[in-house]
């Protein structure tokens, strides 16, 4: 099944898609999309929910987020355009959870910036706690998947004298969304062509397969680190394409559009603009 959020920021309400594509209404059935809910999603038959009318905005498709954990370096190809090793275990870093924002929303580039970049990724949800986990049946956690840009702004995450995390959470670098996708319906993690265009160019062209570590085995490697708990979100890596690998490197400019897509995780838009 393929869930969402809709409604302004803030009062989004949960929803499912029907075959059709159109929202159902799913508050009358749970109050959101959080918690316990992710560890047994309702299954319901979309056709007896109340259609949802005109074309609202679409939220981050989880609430209560309590963290946002990324890995770096998580594709074979991308590791070479970066110049860099490939990781001996998963390089992980935290993206701020005042970073999120929905699918369609604008990107507001921060004062200051000059070098902000894009980054199409699987996002993994939790749908119940993991600790200690191996990575046989890591996969019994997640509650689904979804798209996840992992903005990045190159000068404050690398030269700033700080973690990445500096460049990973300014407002609005972590849209996530439109859908979250069951595991049965998302199919294979490990085999799901990724996209992102800018301005209608082709810009990242990959596929998960070419992930260094799997989204088993990054479960398993974060449950010994960290409690996972149902509603984090992991961004597991981006494949080739990001402006910094480009010769030379391009970055992101106002009026700059992107589209990011998966197999089968639906397709996110964002427009650029200044922030302040």
């Amino acid at each position: 099944m393929r869930f969402v959020r809709y409604g302004e920021k803030g009062a989004e309400k949960p929803a499912v898609l029907d075959a059709q594509g159109r929202l159902r209404d799913l508050s009358g059935v749970i109050g959101d999309l959080s918690g316990a809910v992710l560890g047994d999603l309702p299954q319901v038959d979309p056709q007896s929910l109340p259609l949802v009318a005109g074309n609202p905005r679409l939220g981050v498709p989880v609430a209560g987020i309590g963290k946002i954990i990324c890995i770096g370096l998580n594709y074979s190809d991308h590791a070479a355009e970066a110049g860099m090793a490939e990781p001996d275990e998963p390089i992980v870093f935290m993206k701020a959870t005042s970073a999120l924002s929905g699918p369609y929303d604008t990107v507001l580039l921060p004062r200051g910036s000059q070098k902000s970049d894009w980054e199409v990724e699987l996002g993994v949800v939790i749908g119940r706690e993991a600790k200690y986990v191996s990575k046989d049946n890591a996969l019994d956690y997640v509650a689904g998947y979804t798209i996840v840009n992992d903005l990045s702004e190159r000068a404050f995450q690398i030269e700033r004298g700080g973690q990445w995390t500096k460049g990973k959470s300014c407002d609005t670098f972590g849209p996530v969304g439109p859908w979250l996708v069951t595991p049965d319906e998302a199919g294979d993690p490990q085999n799901l062509a990724m996209e992102l265009d800018l301005n209608g160019a082709a810009a990242q062209r990959g596929n998960s397969a070419s992930m260094i570590f799997t989204v088993a085995e990054i479960i398993a490697h974060l449950s010994e680190m960290m409690r996972l708990e149902p509603g984090d979100v992991i961004a597991t890596g981006t494949p080739p394409g990001v402006g910094m690998g480009m010769k030379p490197p391009r970055f992101l400019r106002e009026g700059d559009e992107m589209v990011l897509r998966i197999e089968g995780l639906g397709e996110q838009r964002q427009s650029v603009a200044r922030d302040g």
